[in-house]
């Protein structure tokens, strides 16, 4: 791997990560249990954390950082409570879990982009954006997941029909 790579890698990493944790959030969301809730409890600090470690290198004095880290802090404490309003009983028997999952990406989607905002990192800006984009397609996914798995099914019969009528005509020549 060379310098390049390695720097790019290192440097988009925790970017790619978010990315990943928040589709990770999604497919565990459509499962119920005390693990989606402490998962998506503790993905906000992990972005939080993220956010501190990525805009403290554009600052150079200490209350820069002091107040960077303040700033994050408060800003994923109150994304917390509004996704702990999310798991609240009451909360659940009205939502629906599609419903639960697209709104806590909703809701990490706005946090992160305003958190980009504050650390001054436009990468995070971007993951934002990218979160928020990817509601729809979440929601189109969650809805037509039926569809989605009979085409599967479909393609996969065809294809092994196709493959033993070869095999077939293969073994007579």
């Amino acid at each position: 791997m060379t310098n390049d790579a390695r720097h790019w890698l290192l440097r988009d990493l925790p970017y790619a990560a978010m990315l990943a944790l928040a589709v990770g959030g999604i497919v565990l969301t459509s499962f119920r249990g005390p693990t989606t809730y402490f998962y998506w409890m503790a993905l906000a600090p992990i972005y939080g954390l993220i956010c501190v470690v990525s805009g403290w290198r554009h600052l150079d004095t200490g209350a820069g950082h002091m107040q960077l880290a303040v700033t994050q802090a408060l800003h994923w404490f109150a994304f917390v409570a509004a996704m702990w309003l999310m798991f609240l009983p009451e909360v659940r028997g009205v939502v629906n879990d599609n419903a639960t999952s697209l709104s806590l990406l909703i809701l990490l989607a706005l946090g992160t982009f305003v958190a980009g905002v504050h650390a001054r990192v436009w990468r995070i800006c971007a993951v934002g954006v990218f979160l928020a984009a990817s509601v729809p397609a979440v929601a189109w996914v969650q809805e037509s997941a039926v569809l989605l798995l009979i085409g599967a099914v479909l393609l996969i019969v065809v294809g092994l029909i196709f493959w033993w009528m070869w095999r077939r005509e293969s073994g007579r020549a």
